[in-house]
């Protein structure tokens, strides 16, 4: 795999992670400037100052307890999660906590998580370091040195829609698809990066039985059963009358019409 596919996956993994936490408590930061040399952090997920508590963010399994600042690295399929990948983690978190400290203190050790995310089960790692499961599916605390790490696997979470951002990048197919149907999409962007991530997906897997309009498709009919009354409304409106009444047999129209005003249309047409 080319460095140039694999910083693919880490892109799209951000994007994901971005349009995620749009509206919420934190704000997601990609390759933030650790160092003087180009040392880059794959995401950074900084708390932002809301009027929103982060409790009313359903979040993906493993993103629970997010503190003031959140160091997430990712290793797609093609990568494995080793112990070298966790040093950076850790001195990356060194050099963070640095820069965003004032000059006579450090900010609190509390106010940091350390996350690692691997589509793939590390097993060399697993065979040297216990992975303490914690109460979902496919999540782990991982002690290293002196921090914990939230390991979080994506090919072992649960099936469920509050990880369809996590099911995105599974390698199952059948996990993909759950992904992109009840992705909880927060910009109109995102329907791009669906799309992306199916032609990267197509590319690697050509005879990959899922195709794209179903992808696509899926992905729009849950965002319509998401809408809320107001939204779902105002996307009626945009509608031409015959595209609202399409599929509706003559009972259904005439619902919730006066019989009145029903007769003073057919008048109109009486020779």
């Amino acid at each position: 795999m080319t460095p140039d596919r694999i910083r693919q996956w880490h892109r799209l993994f951000g994007i994901t992670l971005t349009d995620l936490f749009r509206d919420t408590p934190w704000q997601v930061e990609l390759e933030k400037e650790l160092a003087l040399q180009s040392q880059l952090l794959d995401v950074v997920i900084i708390e932002q100052t809301t009027e929103r508590t982060p409790a009313a963010v359903a979040l993906p399994d493993g993103l629970d307890g997010l503190r003031a600042h959140n160091l997430l690295t990712y290793k797609s399929h093609h990568e494995a999660l080793d112990g070298w990948a966790l040093d950076e983690l850790i001195g990356h978190y060194v050099n963070y906590r640095k820069l965003t400290s004032p000059p006579d203190r450090l900010i609190a050790e509390e106010q940091f998580q350390l996350y690692a995310v691997a589509t793939r089960t590390p097993q060399g790692l697993a065979k040297h370091r216990p992975f303490a499961p914690t109460a979902w599916p496919g999540v782990f605390d991982l002690a290293w040195g002196a921090s914990t790490v939230r390991l979080i696997v994506l090919g072992q979470i649960a099936e469920h829609p509050r990880n369809a951002a996590w099911e995105l990048f599974s390698r199952q197919q059948d996990r993909i698809r759950h992904g992109a149907a009840y992705y909880p999409h927060r910009h109109r962007g995102a329907w791009e990066l669906l799309r992306q991530l199916y032609v990267t997906y197509a590319l690697e897997e050509p005879n990959m039985a899922y195709t794209m309009e179903e992808f696509i498709r899926e992905a729009h009919q849950q965002f319509l059963h998401g809408l809320t009354p107001d939204e779902r409304r105002a996307f009626l409106e945009q509608l031409s009358p015959e595209e609202r009444l399409r599929g509706l047999g003559p009972e259904e129209r005439l619902r919730g019409l006066d019989p009145d005003q029903i007769k003073a249309y057919l008048k109109k047409f009486e020779h």
